[in-house]
């Protein structure tokens, strides 16, 4: 048995009793295997083990590895920081983007959607923990953002992504979490007349709090290092 199956059984595993302790159905929630860093290599051999759905935060290292797979069946999601000048290249390769963080994004991520492809799913990004370091609209701007983006053609709106502060328990890890449960759950009413959104997608929860995510209802786990090992940052583009 290899590492990377060992270490995607060992995930599996967390996520089903993770599940269990939230009484929900481990199916309904999807492991985004984190593979940014990661050579093509390792990403083909978590295929081999059974692993399709990918997110990468540098787009040109995942064109290269996109190329590089393109005989295989796989799913790739960006997740990282989006630049206005790299909208195209994410909006043409991949089929989620999770890290909508403001409008002009959504716009040009739609624009530049090509209409042969499907539509691009998409996740605003929520800053939930205030930080300056972190990019993501404040919590109270949310519904705003959502209902703006969820107009536009070429995308589909799916819910919510967060990148929470860390915390040392699962208590203190929950209460961000939650607070993005909420959120969502206050977007798909109808308020002021207008429908809700229909929303079905909490991407939250990585390696160190996956447990606490699963918990406050996440449907995406993004989940690395405990598949991958330790990243090695050398340059990334």
């Amino acid at each position: 048995m290899t590492a990377i199956l060992s270490n995607l059984q060992a995930v599996h595993s967390a996520i089903a009793q993770a599940a269990q302790l939230a009484r929900r159905d481990a199916a309904s929630i999807t492991l985004l295997a984190v593979s940014k860093t990661m050579s093509a290599e390792l990403v083909r051999e978590a295929c081999g083990a059974g692993q399709r759905a990918f997110g990468e935060n540098y787009l040109q290292e995942a064109l290269d590895k996109m190329q590089a797979l393109h005989d295989l069946p796989l799913e790739w999601h960006f997740i990282g920081p989006i630049q206005s000048n790299k909208t195209r290249a994410i909006a043409e390769n991949f089929s989620w983007v999770h890290s909508v963080d403001r409008l002009k994004v959504a716009e040009r991520l739609s624009a530049q959607r090509p209409p042969e492809l499907p539509l691009l799913n998409v996740c605003l990004q929520v800053n939930v923990s205030g930080e300056d370091s972190k990019a993501g609209v404040a919590p109270q701007h949310a519904l705003e953002q959502a209902r703006a983006i969820a107009a536009l053609p070429r995308l589909r709106l799916r819910g919510l992504m967060s990148i929470p502060a860390p915390a040392d328990t699962v208590q203190a890890q929950r209460v961000p979490h939650a607070m993005l449960r909420e959120l969502l759950l206050q977007m798909n009413l109808p308020r002021d007349g207008k429908p809700g959104l229909g929303l079905d997608t909490l991407s939250m929860g990585m390696s160190h709090d996956l447990t606490a995510a699963i918990l406050e209802g996440a449907t995406i786990v993004r989940v690395g290092t405990a598949i991958f090992g330790k990243r090695n940052y050398g340059e990334t583009k």
